[in-house]
C-alpha cells in the first residue's frame, strides 16, 4: 500500500532539537478531551492566529529528535483536527513516532529539511523517489523510506484500520502465535 499523496504549505517550523510536542497545546490544555477545543488551543503560545491560518493538507517541519519527552497524543490530535497532514523532521523521538504511525499520521524523517524550507512554502512528498520538493523556492531533499509496516499503517489510516482490513485468518494466527 502507498500512503496518500502529500502536497501542502509549511504551516510551522519547529527547528529546535528535542522539541516536546506538549508545548503545542501548553500543559494546561493537556487534560482536555474535546478535539475542537484542543484545535483552538493549538499553538497559542507560538502564533495566536495559527488555528485560523492553517489549512487542510498543511505540514509541520521539525528539527532533530522531534517529539522528545513523554509521547502524549492530544497535541498531534489537535494538529490533525486542524488539517495538518504530516510531520517532516530531521529525526524523531522513537516512542513519539511509533505512536503517531499507529494513528496513521505520517512522520517523515528527512535530514536537511529545516534548511530547505521556510514557513508557508508549498512542498510535496514524492513517495517513489523518497524526496520532499520545495515547489515555492525550488530544491529537493531526500527522506528515509518508511518500513513496510510504517507504510501499511499510514496507508490504512492507523493500526485499528489496518487490523480491521486484515483477513480474519491472519488475525487469529497472530493471536495463536502468542
Amino acid at each position: 500500500m502507498t500512503p496518500p499523496t502529500l502536497r501542502g504549505r509549511v504551516a510551522w517550523i519547529f527547528d529546535e532539537a528535542n522539541f516536546d510536542v506538549d508545548r503545542i497545546l501548553g500543559f494546561e490544555a493537556m487534560r482536555e478531551h474535546d478535539a475542537a477545543t484542543l484545535a483552538r488551543c493549538a499553538m497559542k503560545s507560538f502564533d495566536p492566529g495559527f488555528a485560523e491560518a492553517v489549512r487542510l493538507g498543511d505540514l509541520l517541519i521539525g528539527g532533530p529528535n522531534f517529539g522528545y519527552g513523554h509521547p502524549h497524543g492530544p497535541p498531534m490530535a489537535a494538529m490533525r483536527r486542524l488539517g495538518v497532514a504530516a510531520v517532516v523532521a530531521e529525526s524523531f523521538a522513537p516512542l513519539y513516532a511509533m505512536g503517531e504511525f499507529a494513528s496513521g499520521f505520517p512522520q517523515i524523517t528527512c535530514p536537511g529539511i529545516c534548511r530547505a524550507v521556510r514557513r508557508w512554502d508549498v512542498i510535496e512528498v514524492d513517495w517513489a523517489c523518497h524526496s520532499v520538493s520545495n515547489l515555492t523556492r525550488g530544491g529537493e531533499v531526500r527522506f528515509l523510506p518508511f518500513s513496510a509496516h510504517e507504510r501499511d499503517l499510514v496507508a490504512a489510516g492507523g493500526l485499528f484500520n489496518l487490523l480491521r482490513s486484515a483477513p480474519e485468518s491472519s488475525r487469529l494466527s497472530a493471536i495463536d502465535d502468542k
